[in-house]
């Protein structure tokens, strides 16, 4: 009983700041079709960038949530296959990749997956999870990342409300988020 209490009560400061869930029987209610996408300020390359994805929203977009910058799925595969999917920009709109890592790592892990930038995508920071946490799309990843995470996603947005909802349902897997999942084989 007290190694419990002890355990629970080292976790608050870890969870000051963050919203507090109850426990519910039901499925968790994260983002779904016809949501708007929040009003969030992201970084980009700096923390003096500030971008909110809400308000450059013109038409189609993508946003890609992803549990970790410079992680072997999301290196390997998940981006990558973004990337080099051909006629991405014309079908997609927009495309941004947003994860729980500062700007500095972001800018890296971008330049490091797509040198010269020519897939116009954008690799944008959520330090303090807000974006994830205002899309309830946040899972706890301390055992494995040191902190709560991005659950692995792609949103296709429309006038910047949710168009599609492709949300891994374990989180970080990737049966769900692929780019032929998402947008079709080319």
């Amino acid at each position: 009983m007290f190694a419990a209490r002890r355990t629970f009560t080292s976790a608050l400061p870890a969870l000051r700041g963050q919203p507090l869930r109850s426990f519910h029987a039901s499925a968790p209610a994260f983002v779904k079709v016809g949501d708007a996408i929040p009003d969030v300020e992201l970084m980009e390359n700096s923390p003096g960038n500030k971008v909110s994805v809400a308000k450059e929203l013109k038409g189609k977009a993508l946003i890609i949530g992803v549990p970790a910058a410079f992680s072997p799925a999301c290196s390997e595969t998940h981006i990558p296959g973004y990337i080099n999917f051909k006629g991405l920009k014309e079908q997609a709109g927009d495309v941004f990749v947003v994860s729980v890592n500062d700007p500095f790592v972001m800018k890296a892990w971008g330049q490091s997956l797509d040198p010269s930038s020519a897939s116009g995508i954008r690799f944008l920071a959520d330090p303090k999870a807000e974006f994830t946490n205002a899309l309830d799309l946040a899972f706890d990843g301390t055992a494995i990342f040191g902190q709560p995470r991005s659950k692995r996603y792609a949103l296709v947005v429309e006038d910047g409300k949710v168009k599609e909802a492709h949300v891994e349902p374990d989180n970080t897997g990737m049966s769900v988020s692929l780019v032929d999942k998402v947008l079709g084989g080319k």
